[in-house]
């Protein structure tokens, strides 16, 4: 066991000096190779042994991603959501509406608001971030997962990317959009716990890809996430290829090293499914980044409450099987009606009706954003002071 340790260590310090981030702390794309990733998630299972070693070395982590991504520097935000809701809908168990809030003075999320159709009290809600393609929201496989979700029982926000959709204020390239991006996900966390009729103890996460990220890194820094579903992006040797995902040093600071797994570990002990494929960065996670994981919940107790959905013939997306795995984790952790989706040897979304693009859109010619609007990325980092 010493030799096998000193090897790992050793391994580790080459890294280390053959220039793995030794001027530059930002860790991006394969970063590693899977072979340097399966030993470097052994060198960090050898920092902690039991909850508080684990525990000391999560606040380490969390603290990095804070720092990395400057989220202290954002303006305190002390006005309203300024809510723009349009062109409510009722479909077959569900009401679909399109919507903005103010992110802060003159930035606004743009996206769609799913609910069921039956009022309830109090609702589960989901947040729904999309990953990297101009019209993602706008997509089949986002409003079918929205909508089967909030005939379910959940009230759902499916919001745009900073730089798509109609989030165009700034460019998806600038280079704060990690931090953008996260401060979104975290203003439309606030809007929906703001809401009379959520549950703020039923809030879930989900999104693939690139909103795989998203869902991980908000689950990480904001414990009123209570269940987080990343999609097709988790991976020990990837560490997201768009300054939307790494173009921060979230990963590595002067005093700690870390990556995507760990990042998603410190859902534990809230559940977390973890869904993967066979065709992209997330082949191995049965083998290599789930193990660490189910030992982290491990400590807590709650190995029953993180999975692995491995579906090792398909590839890179959103697509039916990783839905239906995702209704049946969703629906029993937040306690939804799984029940009022038919059901037939398989779940049947055919009830969805999918809306064009421009039925969608909250800002049209007729309807235009309001005047206080900043435009540009110099302007909002202007006004950021970043």
């Amino acid at each position: 066991m010493r030799k096998i340790k000193y090897f790992i260590s050793l391994v580790f310090a080459c890294l280390v000096l053959t220039g793995y981030g030794q001027d530059n702390m930002l860790c991006q794309g394969y970063h590693w190779t899977e072979d340097e990733a399966n030993l470097m998630m052994k060198k960090f299972a050898m920092e902690w042994d039991d909850i508080n070693s684990w525990e000391k070395r999560a606040q380490k982590i969390k603290q990095g991603i804070l720092e990395g991504m400057q989220l202290s520097k954002m303006p305190e935000i002390t006005g309203e959501f300024n809510p723009v809701i349009r062109n409510t809908r009722v479909m077959d168990g569900y009401i679909v509406e399109n919507i903005a809030i103010e992110s802060f003075p003159g930035f606004y999320i743009t996206g769609n608001l799913y609910r069921p159709s039956i009022k309830k009290e109090k609702n589960a809600a989901i947040l729904c971030p999309h990953g990297h393609r101009k019209d993602k929201r706008f997509t089949d496989d986002v409003q079918i997962r929205s909508a089967v979700l909030a005939r379910m029982g959940a009230i759902v926000f499916a919001y745009d990317m900073v730089g798509y959709g109609e989030c165009l204020q700034v460019s998806h390239k600038i280079p704060v959009a990690l931090l953008l991006q996260t401060w979104n996900s975290k203003r439309v966390l606030e809007y929906l716990i703001s809401l009379p009729d959520v549950d703020s103890n039923r809030i879930g996460m989900t999104g693939g890809s690139g909103g795989g990220t998203q869902t991980f890194i908000l689950t990480a820094i904001d414990d009123r996430i209570k269940v987080s579903v990343p999609v097709v992006q988790v991976s020990a040797h990837f560490f997201g290829g768009c300054v939307c995902e790494s173009g921060m040093p979230i990963h590595k600071s002067d005093n700690h090293q870390t990556n995507n797994v760990e990042i998603a570990a410190l859902c534990a002990p809230r559940p977390l499914l973890l869904i993967s494929n066979g065709a992209d960065w997330t082949r191995n996670t049965p083998r290599i980044e789930y193990p660490y994981i189910q030992k982290v919940y491990s400590l807590y107790n709650a190995e029953h409450k993180v999975e692995n959905v491995h579906l090792p013939a398909e590839k890179h997306d959103y697509g039916y099987s990783k839905r239906t795995a995702a209704y049946n984790f969703l629906a029993h952790h937040l306690h939804l009606k799984s029940g009022e989706i038919p059901y037939e040897n398989a779940y049947k979304e055919g009830f969805v009706k999918i809306l064009p693009k421009e039925d969608l859109k909250v800002f049209t010619e007729e309807n235009p954003m309001p005047e206080n609007t900043l435009q540009g990325d110099e302007a909002v980092k202007k006004y950021l002071n970043l």
